[in-house]
């Protein structure tokens, strides 16, 4: 059984505002983001600190959020093992997770990551043709002891992190399913992309 995790707990320093709650094609990134766990998982909750948009739409979304384990650095990974220890706790095997900030996500993702990591233990994070995109992952949820145990002595790079969990790359051909949005300029970039794919689909011919 695989449940999904949205993060979205980061700064958003660079864009100036909230990324999960900014528009794109109609919808906010945050679901952008959740549509591409919730065909994959049973469940879907939301790493996202208190008091934030993020928060608000997981709440009107009637989605679990999970705030990181207290005592730790903040950062990614610890949003990953709250998912980590909330996923176990109600009996999954695996945590997918994404970033709130890549709308472009495979929509087979979840499936294609689930594929390379079998009957494995570990992790398997995606990788396009401008490196690894490490918070774009299927995790095993017994990993949430050692990672607890890694972060002890800080928050390490989640790459690093990786190394030591016995994490996989597997790898995707299309680079620009991987773009984040972190500055307006990503934005209005990602907006004429969603607008030229959307040009395309509308003059593409259709069978009957």
């Amino acid at each position: 059984m695989i449940f999904g995790l949205v993060l979205a707990g980061g700064r958003s320093s660079r864009f100036g505002a909230e990324k999960a709650l900014a528009e794109l094609g109609g919808r906010s990134l945050f679901d952008a983001a959740l549509a591409t766990l919730d065909g994959a998982c049973a469940k879907v909750a939301v790493s996202a600190p208190d008091g934030g948009g993020a928060a608000a739409l997981a709440a009107a979304r009637g989605l679990p959020r999970l705030t990181d384990p207290p005592g730790l650095e903040a950062g990614p990974l610890a949003g990953i093992l709250a998912g980590l220890v909330w996923a176990a706790g109600e009996g999954a095997e695996m945590l997918a997770t994404t970033p709130c900030d890549t709308p472009f996500l495979p929509a087979d993702l979840v499936e294609r990551l689930a594929a390379a990591l079998g009957e494995t233990d570990g992790a398997a994070v995606a990788r396009a043709g401008d490196g690894p995109h490490p918070l774009c992952g299927l995790w095993r949820t017994r990993l949430a002891g050692p990672l607890a145990a890694l972060m002890k002595a800080g928050h390490p790079p989640v790459r690093e992190a990786l190394a030591r969990l016995d994490g996989r790359f597997v790898d995707f051909p299309e680079a620009a399913a991987f773009a984040n949005v972190n500055t307006r300029e990503d934005l209005a970039r990602a907006a004429r992309s969603l607008a030229g794919r959307r040009s395309t689909m509308a003059s593409s011919p259709r069978s009957d």
